[in-house]
């Protein structure tokens, strides 16, 4: 059964930071892509941040908080993290963990499993 339980979400003000939590319980495992996604009012689920479970655990990330997001991974903890620093507006919205078999980037049709989510709000 796989669990996916975020949070870390909050309220900041721009230029600020927070730090999200995915307890994720493939984090573990081999062959897994976890991944941050996000929904703003109004607008379609995206991409922010994925990560492999394999190998160096290579990131990928949009475009949009290139340089300003960074995930990790603790596979001792099960547990899987997005900082955001330098917040902006516009990154506001219900951050989401997701988890699927292998290597999927930001894919989200390919991604199977799904986290309740956390609320980002940056005024």
């Amino acid at each position: 059964h796989v669990q996916l339980v975020e949070s870390g979400g909050g309220s900041v003000q721009a230029g600020g930071s927070l730090r999200l939590s995915c307890a994720a319980s493939q984090a573990s495992d081999s062959h897994i892509s976890l991944a941050w996604f996000r929904q703003a009012p109004g607008k379609e689920r995206e991409g922010v941040a994925a990560i492999y479970t394999t190998g160096p655990g290579g990131a990928f990330y949009a475009d949009s908080v290139r340089g300003r997001f960074t995930i990790s991974l603790d596979k001792s903890k099960k547990m899987m993290y997005l900082q955001m620093n330098s917040l902006k507006p516009e990154d506001t919205g219900m951050y989401y963990c997701a988890s699927t078999r292998g290597w999927r980037r930001l894919l989200i049709n390919e991604y199977p499993n799904w986290g309740q989510g956390t609320q980002v709000t940056v005024s």
